[in-house]
């Protein structure tokens, strides 16, 4: 199964707060941290709500 590599490359100050908790459910704490997830529904759809925040790349 592919993963993704998802990068915190916007601040959550100011963001809507169900954004932040979301980012923080994906496991990003600081600016510039990547994480890889695995490639499936549950993590899209989180990425999807907060792509203004992140950057994603195919690992």
């Amino acid at each position: 199964m592919a993963n993704l590599k998802v990068t915190l490359v916007k601040s959550t100050i100011g963001a809507v707060p169900k954004h932040k908790r979301t980012v923080e459910a994906l496991g990003l704490k600081k600016l510039n941290k990547t994480v890889e997830l695995p490639d499936n529904a549950a993590t899209r759809g989180m990425i999807k709500q907060v792509e203004y925040l992140v950057k994603v790349e195919e690992a």
